[in-house]
């Protein structure tokens, strides 16, 4: 018999964070997946980070996971996208070398030493009095633990498509995950359908990148992690080209070969991220898009066409591609293709990721209905801190939407009907400007170091960059520059000039002013010796105090609902009082708050008010 503390089944992002949270806080651990060949895949865009996404890295990062670490030490090009717009937008994105983080993630799994792998594929879930107790796999070997986190990706019951043709695959040369979904039907769960894709790979040797824009890094690259010391490694290019009228017209004439517009595929496909048939109807207005040309990785010729997913035939693709500027005698190495699979509607969850049906069962990646690595790593990590929380009996962790960006993506995954994959973006959020990518180590890091995933030199690293970031505003508030001719000669350069004494502080608060110019203004500024990512804090926090004090009255508002606790017996069917819709939706997501309550779709705010007022007179049952 084999027992385990804790199983994670599927090792893409998702379960790598998870088994590395679990095996960390010393629980007996197993990671379970179809190949252990392809641990911490990543099966489209070889690339971490980018709107929104970025600053899940850094709070995965803060949390003490390993996505932000992994990105830092792998990257081929590190570049700070929207570095000209305000902080709530900025965001750091990494193009990886696919192999060679697949590489560093395992190793980190096998220096583990409460952390076994096992390929296997996992068919049926053995339960007992509404417990998980262990599984199955596909040669009836039995497999036992108490706690179980599902983080299966796009296998259950796949298969992807090549035109009108497809294959029982979850990836690329990756077989179906058969067994399991009709196991979940059978225990309760309601089951969905979705659709993904992703671009072809060529031969960058048949590229003409003469034909294309280059797109370098960053020569002063910034990085996810927040530990010291990172890597600065040599940064190779992206190439950017775009579509012709030619590759229109030629996706348009093809259009009853592919199997979305001809009704196979059923499961609906990613809103932001459609293919480029997609692309060419939807914006028939538009004559061209985008097309980004990326490396795989530093030793091998295999380049990653971004912007242009699609499920055509293989001999459409062909011509598509060669219709692009510097693609006309391009070699694909490998076709692009869609991939449908079974999901579960994350309403069937609690907001610490485990299932309301099923005790100790835990889902986290693409199961629950979203995409991105980035959204999956994030979900593992916390499934993986609340199995630890579940086994030891504790209150489990759920992080609130003003808190992380982690804390919005959860809650929106469980409190709303979610019917295509769900991608983080910045719009999301209501605290945007709260949760931003700078101070994502100032939001969770003391979450991360309580559930023994940071360590103490870690953490008082931690707390003396805090202490220097308070102490620099505090200065900054209190010391003034005065009007000489050498301070208004160095602030003509930009724009400025004062006629009387300021505080530091309010000269920073103004636009054309950084802190990097009142270094040169200002001598005791100078003398500040701060990593760039300590005066970045400092200038946001100054720079936008009033916009953040309004934010943070805002998180104070909507806490009052969150703080009014919703029995956890109540019938909403005998509520007169409400809509039934309302009453609907209620029993089907079943909020622990009323602030949970007021975020579910279809919910009005005069059904709210109904349950306050029946909650706080105690006519509620």
């Amino acid at each position: 018999m084999f027992k385990y503390d804790v199983i994670v089944v599927g090792a893409g992002h998702a379960g790598c964070e998870a088994a590395m949270a679990c095996s960390k806080s010393g629980a007996k651990t197993l990671l379970a997946t179809l190949n252990l060949d392809n641990i911490a895949l990543m099966p489209c865009n070889p690339a971490i980070g980018g709107p929104a996404k970025s600053c899940l890295v850094r709070e995965i990062d803060a949390l003490g996971g390993i996505m932000g670490i992994a990105a830092d030490a792998t990257y081929m090009q590190l570049k700070m996208l929207n570095s000209s717009k305000g902080p709530a937008v900025r965001a750091l994105r990494a193009q990886s070398d696919k192999k060679e983080y697949m590489r560093f993630v395992r190793n980190l799994l096998e220096k583990e030493q409460n952390l076994s792998l096992k390929q296997c594929c996992v068919t049926e879930l053995i339960t007992e009095n509404d417990k998980v107790k262990g599984f199955r796999d596909e040669f009836g070997q039995e497999y036992f633990a108490p706690c179980i986190i599902l983080t299966t990706g796009t296998s259950l019951e796949a298969r992807i498509w090549v035109g009108l043709k497809y294959l029982e695959f979850g990836r690329l040369g990756e077989a179906s995950a058969k067994g399991l979904s009709p196991c979940l039907k059978s225990l309760g769960f309601t089951i969905g359908r979705l659709k993904t894709g992703t671009p072809a790979r060529v031969d960058g040797r048949t590229i003409n990148f003469d034909e294309m824009t280059i797109q370098p890094g960053d020569e002063d690259p910034s990085f996810f992690s927040f530990l010291p010391n990172r890597p600065v490694k040599e940064q190779y290019p992206c190439w950017l080209t775009r579509t012709t009228n030619k590759t229109h017209e030629i996706i348009r004439a093809n259009l009853d070969k592919s199997p979305m517009y001809s009704g196979l595929i059923h499961g609906r496909g990613p809103r932001y991220c459609p293919s480029i048939e997609d692309k060419v109807v939807r914006f028939a207005h538009n004559p061209s898009h985008h097309i980004f040309i990326e490396p795989e990785g530093k030793n091998t010729y295999e380049m990653y066409v971004g912007g242009f997913s699609t499920s055509l035939p293989a001999d459409v693709q062909i011509q598509m591609l060669q219709s692009l500027p510097g693609l006309e005698n391009v070699h694909v190495m490998k076709p692009a293709y869609a991939v449908e699979y079974d999901y579960m509607p994350a309403i069937q969850l609690n907001h610490t990721l485990m299932t309301k049906k099923i005790k100790g069962l835990f889902c986290a990646g693409q199961i629950n209905g979203t995409s991105g690595y980035e959204e999956a790593a994030a979900q593992g990590l916390l499934a993986g801190l609340n199995a630890i929380k579940y086994l030891q009996n504790k209150e489990m962790l759920t992080l609130s939407r003003e808190s992380s960006y982690l804390g919005t993506l959860v809650d929106d995954l469980v409190t709303k009907d979610i019917d295509e994959p769900y991608r983080m973006l910045t719009s999301r959020s209501e605290y945007r400007l709260l949760l931003r990518q700078d101070n994502a180590d100032e939001r969770l890091t003391k979450i991360g170091y309580e559930a023994g995933l940071i360590s103490k030199e870690r953490y008082d690293n931690f707390l003396n960059k805090q202490k220097i970031i308070e102490n620099e505003i505090i200065r900054l508030q209190n010391e003034k520059i005065s009007p000489s001719d050498k301070v208004n000669e160095i602030l003509s350069k930009y724009g400025e000039h004062i006629d009387r004494g300021l505080k530091l502080a309010e000269l920073l608060k103004r636009p054309n002013i950084s802190y990097k110019i009142l270094q040169e203004a200002d001598e005791s500024t100078a003398s500040q010796h701060l990593s760039r990512e300590m005066y970045e804090q400092i200038e946001i926090k100054i720079k936008y105090e009033g916009y953040i004090k309004r934010q943070l009255e805002q998180v104070n508002m909507s806490d009052k609902l969150e703080k009014i606790r919703i029995p956890s017996d109540i019938d909403y069917s005998a509520i007169n009082h409400i809509s039934i819709e309302t009453r609907d939706k209620l029993s089907k997501i079943r909020p622990l708050t009323l602030g949970q309550a007021s975020r579910i779709g279809g919910v009005k705010p005069a059904d709210i008010s109904v349950l306050m007022v029946m909650i706080e007179s105690h006519n509620i049952k």
